[in-house]
């Protein structure tokens, strides 16, 4: 009787053996989306950079990832994925430790970084939000005291395996340096929100009003193209705006633009790199729409100081880094017999490949 019953409950065991495993077969992501910060709770209070996700889609349910600081938020209804990556330093090991959760399948989702930045008011104005061709990395990179360079210099940041700013050097082991995302992807995304409503308000044009001459700083929000810099410092001022257009121009062979200056993409990017060339993601659907806080740099001929950074543009930044970039996350996941195995294209400005 004994033996009976114990071969009932092996062949039990055995039976179930499928099915369990066909229970934890790994969720198939459409899309992430990365934030990097919150100002307090992720819903009911002052909303930062992942509040508006979290309510706006709204992401319900709650998935701790081990190396994830914050509680992952998902929606099984969309697929959709939203992670607060922390800032800085941080964000590369909250993407490593999400592509290494072996509970999700990244093999076909769209990421997409949604962030604020800073923005070169030549190219941008509060509120506006870019879509990035490059991302390029400031960080490996000599740094002589501005006090002590040679008098011929610009300024004291020039690359690595060089002796003098303005010259391409190499950064092996340390970064790839500069991203190039999907083109016809990007020209997508940008041809769905150009023309998105983003709110302006007297606080923004206040703000502005003293960048006489300089009309794309002067425009209300609104959706551009436009390259990201990132550095974990954060940094502020005319000469070292003038770098960052330096910088982005050489690292990009003249192809790009500067028009954002942020945090953490080029630890983002990098991470999402090496992860696409071990075939754990598709680096071919990373998107990163960086939306402006504040200017790089003061007004011309205006000193560096008072403040850099002001609550009005991170509000203002906060919503439209939302309103923008989640129409493209609903197209995405609304319509995933479309894009499942076929990244989106421009065919033409207005008209999205079917």
């Amino acid at each position: 009787m004994a033996m009976r019953l114990l071969g009932l409950v092996m062949a039990l065991c055995l039976g179930l053996a499928p099915m369990a495993r066909a229970e934890t077969k790994p969720i198939p992501v459409k899309v992430v989306v990365l934030a990097t910060f919150e100002i307090g709770e992720v819903t009911g209070d002052r909303p930062g950079e992942f509040q508006p996700w979290v309510e706006g889609l709204p992401l319900k349910e709650t998935i701790q990832v081990p190396g994830l600081r914050n509680p992952a938020r998902y929606s099984p209804e969309t697929g959709v994925l939203g992670v607060m990556t922390d800032m800085r330093a941080r964000a590369r090991e909250s993407v490593a430790a999400l592509i290494l959760d072996k509970r999700f399948d990244f093999s076909k989702t769209y990421w997409i970084v949604a962030g604020i930045a800073g923005a070169d008011p030549k190219v941008a104005s509060l509120g506006s939000a870019a879509w990035a061709n490059y991302v390029v990395d400031a960080d490996p990179i000599y740094e002589v005291d501005d006090r002590e360079i040679p008098t011929d210099w610009p300024y004291g940041l020039y690359s690595l395996e060089t002796d003098r700013p303005n010259l391409k050097g190499s950064a092996h082991g340390s970064s790839g340096m500069v991203w190039a995302l999907n083109p016809k992807l990007v020209d997508w995304a940008y041809g769905l929100t150009a023309n998105t409503p983003i709110p302006d308000n007297g606080d923004l044009a206040k703000l502005r009003a003293g960048y006489v001459g300089e009309p794309n700083a002067l425009k209300p929000p609104f959706v551009l193209k436009g390259d990201a810099l990132g550095t974990t410092r954060f940094w502020h001022g005319a000469r070292r705006t003038q770098w960052a257009e330096d910088w982005v121009k050489l690292w990009t062979d003249g192809a790009g633009t500067f028009t954002m200056t942020d945090c953490e993409d080029q630890g983002i990017l990098d991470v999402l790199d090496l992860y696409a060339k071990a075939g754990k993601v598709d680096f071919g659907r990373v998107l990163v729409l960086r939306t402006a806080s504040n200017y790089s740099r003061p007004p011309l001929g205006a000193p560096t100081f008072p403040r850099a950074f002001h609550g009005e543009g991170a509000m203002a930044a906060f919503d439209s880094a939302y309103r923008v970039g989640s129409v493209v996350v609903r197209e995405l996941a609304g319509h995933w017999d479309r894009y499942e195995n076929r990244a989106p294209k421009m065919t033409s400005i207005g008209e999205m490949a079917k």
